[in-house]
């Protein structure tokens, strides 16, 4: 396992009754940046939450960085930044003072660079121009920035960050964006919980998605979409008339619009699809196989729509 930044093994959360994480087994390789996706309240949050040592797990454990945890937790976690459920920092504190006092708490930093190293950590985020500003003057987006900055004060192996742009506009998201891929060029682990399909899409080598507590997939993200069927779309003036066609053939998830219709493949050879469509005298004025989008593979394994922000 010392190829892995993260992996758990049947990790689990009760709350009373309640299974919100059902025996997930994570393997977040080295070098990675890893999506962790799932709908609202399907136990994305508390994962994280328990692989922090936040919360303890009702069975099961977990290593970070090759070490089990917590038995490991102090020689672990200083190597480890995190973002998680939003920043929390003193409100009639300026951004720079926040980050003195966070500093401070860490015993493996040095004093002596401390200053350097937050001067640092606030331009990477953009927060220079405003850093003796008192946080409870922040935009939330700034806030998040803020957040972004103290888990960057000192290096770090492994990144664990929870909605990272919550609240910030497109340039504030392509900036984190870019940081995020720079930080996983650096060779640091990235694992990144988010809603939005553009991070996941420009930056993750890694997939992994729950559902209801559980873990439903996990691949590189090439292999998870490639995995999934495609779709024949059918451009035609005969939309329902194509799709009793492609029924007929077998395939499934059909779908028509005035001037389409489309189904999922399965083992059907397109050449066929297209071949009983004349046949059967559909008048067909275009045909094409789509490889199905990030959130084409999200809803088979959910059955949501990817509009979450757990």
């Amino acid at each position: 396992m010392t190829d892995l930044a993260v992996a758990s093994h049947g990790l689990t959360k009760r709350f009373g009754g309640q299974v919100a994480v059902d025996t997930v087994d994570l393997a977040v390789p080295r070098g990675s940046v890893y999506g962790f996706l799932g709908p609202n309240g399907s136990g994305k949050t508390t994962t994280i939450r328990m692989l922090l040592g936040l919360i303890t797990p009702s069975s099961g454990g977990h290593t970070l960085l090759g070490e089990r945890m917590p038995d490991h937790a102090a020689a672990v976690l200083p190597r480890v930044g995190a973002l998680v459920e939003g920043p929390g920092f003193h409100p009639y504190l300026s951004a720079r003072d926040n980050l003195r006092r966070v500093d401070a708490a860490d015993r493996t930093a040095a004093g002596r660079t401390a200053d350097a190293r937050i001067a640092t950590a606030l331009d990477r985020v953009g927060l220079s121009a405003a850093a003796g500003k008192r946080f409870r003057t922040y935009s939330l987006g700034m806030k998040q920035r803020l957040a972004l900055a103290a888990a960057l004060l000192t290096p770090r192996d492994l990144l664990i960050l929870d909605e990272p742009t919550n609240g910030l506009d497109p340039q504030g998201t392509r900036e984190v964006r870019t940081l995020i891929g720079t930080l996983a060029a650096e060779g640091a682990t990235v694992m990144l919980s988010t809603h939005l399909l553009a991070e996941v899409e420009q930056v993750c080598t890694h997939v992994g998605v729950m559902h209801r507590g559980a873990l439903v997939a996990q691949q590189r993200l090439g292999d998870l979409r490639a995995d999934a069927e495609p779709r024949a779309r059918v451009l035609t003036d005969q939309p329902a008339a194509a799709a009793t066609v492609l029924r007929a053939l077998g395939l499934t998830g059909l779908t028509e619009t005035a001037a389409e219709a489309s189904g999922r493949l399965g083992t059907v050879a397109p050449e066929k699809v297209v071949a009983t469509l004349v046949h059967d005298g559909v008048p067909v004025r275009g045909f094409t196989v789509q490889a199905p989008s990030l959130e084409d593979v999200f809803v088979h394994l959910t059955g949501q729509g990817f509009d979450v922000s757990g």
